[in-house]
């Protein structure tokens, strides 16, 4: 369908449907003001045509407000907006001079409620505009916009969609109608950021520092920080978030379903934020009041180190700028953020073979194409048939540029008709192999990586290994068959597992991310606490259970609504055409249905065995499964078992009673460290009595050197000294694992005439080559050089009478 279907089914919907009166409804169309671009008459022809539509109400306007580009170059097109006259009771402009309602003006009155947007064109430059050959429409509504229209009323905050949620935030303040209206920002931002967090969780999203988690994260905290502007000290959000599970569960059924894991993601992300604010705006406000006159920014790197400290997002740190008049600078937050980003992984996202210059591909693939060597669908990509193929080499690229031959070493991107070989996507990494010459010319390229750089076109980078490969050579695409079956083992697994975490610990699981590589796979599900040893277990054995049970897969193309209502398991924030590939696994039983793309066995029994070898953190409230599957499972149970007979036979005992003896073991081993810490101990008391203090005017100064000491014994001393004498000082030291440690105690009254255990500590600590502090009564310090710890020492008598005020 294009315009006359899209502009014919919204007046339909609006007039027929939801009742609105025609002679309220006006539409505008596009006609561009510099005259480069034709107007778009025939969408004004069909506006004409609608039954009881006003000729009167269709306006033109220009490229500002009636052409839609999402970039300077790319598809475009001009849209067809509708509004609505809400009457001159809507106008907020009343009192200011001059002012007329309008379209597109700056009051309330004419509302926008939908934009046709008609894809059309291909813009190649400012002034170049090619006819697209397939037209397309883009539909945008508001629903909430929709909803305050049809209940009249001025405000999306004032539909039933909201008012409950700005009912219970009232409730829970205790506010009354009067403050309720005047703090009408803090009660939106809640009931909004609320509402949306609700959803997300309810979808998979969890609260993260990268992407969608990070937005998820980003709106609770802001909507907390809202809460405690409006005296909302405590967590609070769960309870609104229960208002939208009860208003709109009934429709949308996975929020009362994940209702349990929505509450308790809200409330630990709002007690994990409560624990940092009060830091966070405490920093933020030293940075405010830091700003030198006429600085009105605060640094990008500065709001990054606010988050990463303080867990202060971007925009919380940016709304309280604004209350002091000031702003961040958000491109350079991008930039600290992405320095850290690298900075954490180690490394840089280098460009290797076919990364170099899109512009180079993008040139290629059209030229391909024009001379027939490729069809309007590019590259046929078909992974799923990993038989060898026997093709001509189309193109081959060395640093970013076209070449006739390469040599050997030279890294290159081969392009090929068709290709076998599987392209990185939804976790799983790409095939490996080889492309060599089918004719004789006997050369051969290793591949280590296929990517589609631009859409329609597959690239395989590798290294030539043997030969001169040329273009229009025929030559044989060879997958790594091994390393392509482990995948396979791998990614099965995962979708196994995801129905075992499901069966085991509830429907709340959903996949958060996955690796599914040849020696091994990484799953990151949602769930707030680590698992249970006898959970793991269970996992574990779901999933081996599967395996030996011998479950057929069935792998087919669906409707995508189709495969949905039929039960099959989308990830969120994937993108599905309206053609999936679903993967059944089971088929009088049912053990797992989801959307995939990936590859995978025909049988579970191919997995051979499954172990889980951790489980862990990832994020809040996202737990990670690293597990083997074939011959990794394989060879990791060998290792296993022998390493079990040897201990067996070094203990002498049966393998099965190894634990039992590693437990004996264990308790004998904590005995005799027992026995050694309490003839240390009683080797440092020892010492310790021994010592005599000495007098310094009237206060009782103990410094020495206790053997075998460690830190925690020293401070029991040095507390031992102090209660037995009620105006001292005392400085021990040890020598512990090689290196020296030194505690300080002083009492009370002499931290009233100056002295302080972290500024004496740390003097004598640089003695040996380190330093400490901490408070004046106590204080601890390391250092390297143990040597010198008597001649450290030594120095305590001179530093207390250096320091010591009179009386």
């Amino acid at each position: 369908y294009y315009k006359k279907e899209a502009i014919g089914w919204a007046w339909e919907l609006l007039t027929e449907v939801w009742g609105l009166p025609k002679d309220k409804l006006w539409a505008t169309c596009f006609e561009d003001e510099l005259g480069e671009i034709p107007r778009d008459d025939e969408a004004a022809a069909i506006w004409h045509e609608q039954p009881g539509f006003d000729p009167s109400h269709l306006l033109f306007f220009g490229r500002g407000d009636n052409f839609w580009e999402m970039a300077d170059t790319g598809p475009c097109g001009p849209d067809s907006e509708i509004f609505i006259d809400r009457g001159p009771e809507y106008c907020n402009k009343v009192d200011e001079v001059d002012h007329t309602c309008r379209i597109n003006g700056d009051c309330q009155r004419f509302l926008e409620l939908w934009n046709l947007v008609f894809i059309q064109y291909d813009r190649k430059s400012p002034r170049e505009l090619i006819p697209l050959p397939a037209k397309h429409v883009d539909t945008g509504m508001g629903f909430d916009r929709m909803v305050s229209v049809m209940q009249d009323v001025s405000s999306n905050y004032q539909t039933d969609l909201f008012t409950p949620l700005l009912d219970k935030v009232q409730q829970l303040t205790g506010h009354s109608a009067e403050v309720r209206s005047q703090q009408l920002t803090p009660y939106r931002v809640i009931a909004d950021h609320v509402r949306a967090a609700t959803f997300l969780i309810a979808d998979g999203v969890v609260p993260g520092n990268i992407g969608r988690n990070y937005v998820c994260r980003m709106i609770i905290r802001r909507a907390s920080r809202f809460g405690s502007m409006i005296g909302l000290t405590d967590p609070f959000l769960a309870k609104v978030a229960e208002i939208v599970i009860q208003e709109y569960g009934g429709f949308y059924r996975e929020l009362e379903k994940n209702r349990t894991a929505i509450v308790q993601t809200l409330t630990e992300e709002e007690e994990r934020f409560h624990r940092t604010l009060d830091k966070g705006i405490s920093n933020l406000t030293e940075i405010i009041d830091s700003l030198p006159d006429g600085i009105s920014i605060i640094s990008g790197e500065a709001a990054f180190n606010l988050y990463s400290s303080s867990g202060l997002p971007f925009e919380i740190t940016r709304d309280i700028a604004r209350e002091y008049n000031l702003d961040v600078d958000l491109e350079g937050f991008n930039r600290a953020m992405e320095t850290h980003r690298i900075s954490s992984s180690g490394r840089e996202s280098v460009a290797g073979p076919g990364e170099e210059d899109l512009g180079v591909f993008q040139s290629l693939l059209k030229t391909l194409q024009e001379r027939g060597a490729l069809g309007e669908e590019g590259v046929i990509y078909n992974p799923y048939d990993a038989e060898n193929l026997e093709i001509p080499v189309l193109a081959l690229i060395k640093s970013g540029k076209q070449v006739e031959a390469a040599d050997p070493g030279d890294a290159v991107a081969v392009v090929l008709p068709r290709t076998p070989f599987y392209v990185e996507a939804g976790g799983q990494v790409s095939d490996t192999g080889e492309i060599r010459s089918a004719n004789g010319s006997s050369w051969r390229i290793h591949i280590q990586e296929t990517r589609q750089p631009v859409g329609g076109l597959v690239v395989h980078l590798g290294v030539v290994k043997d030969g001169q490969p040329k273009v229009d050579d025929i030559a044989i695409a060879a997958l790594d068959q091994d390393r392509r079956q482990d995948i396979m083992r791998n990614h099965t697994a995962t979708h196994l597992l995801h129905a075992a975490l499901r069966s085991v610990l509830g429907d709340h699981v959903r996949q958060a991310g996955s690796l599914v590589a040849p020696d091994r796979l990484r799953f990151d599900f949602t769930h707030s606490n680590a698992l249970t040893s006898e959970e793991l277990e269970r996992v574990e054995e779901w999933v081996n259970r599967a395996i030996l049970a011998n479950y057929p897969l069935t792998i087919q193309q669906q409707e995508r609504e189709e495969a949905i209502t039929a039960g099959a398991m989308a990830l969120f924030g994937e993108t599905y055409g309206d053609e999936v590939r679903t993967v059944q696994i089971g088929l009088e039983k049912l053990v797992s249905y989801e959307l995939c793309a990936g590859t995978h066995v025909h049988e579970t029994s191919v997995l051979g065995s499954f172990i889980i070898q951790q489980e862990g953190s990832v994020a809040a409230g996202i737990r990670r499964i690293d597990a083997l599957t074939g011959r990794a499972a394989q060879h990791t149970t060998h290792v296993r078992l022998k390493i079990l007979a040897t201990l067996a036979k070094h203990f002498g005992v049966a393998p099965e009673d190894v634990p039992e003896r590693v437990e004996q073991l264990n308790r004998e081993v904590e005995q005799l460290q027992h026995a050694l810490r309490s003839g240390r101990k009683q080797t440092a008391l020892e010492a310790f009595k021994a010592s005599e203090p000495i007098v310094i005017e009237a206060i009782d100064v103990l410094y020495g050197s206790i053997p075998d000491a460690d830190a925690d014994l020293l401070r029991e001393l040095a507390d031992h000294f102090r209660g037995d004498h009620p105006s001292s000082v005392v400085v021990l030291g040890s020598v512990y694992g090689d290196k020296p440690i030194l505690i300080a105690a002083i009492t009370e009254d002499l931290i009233q005439r100056g002295l302080h255990a972290g500024e004496l500590v740390k003097a004598v600590a640089a003695l040996v080559g380190g330093g400490g502090g901490g408070k004046p009564s106590m204080a601890q310090a390391g250092g390297k050089d143990a040597s010198k710890l008597p001649e450290a020492l030594a120095l305590v008598p001179a530093w207390i009478k250096d320091h010591l005020k009179p009386r």
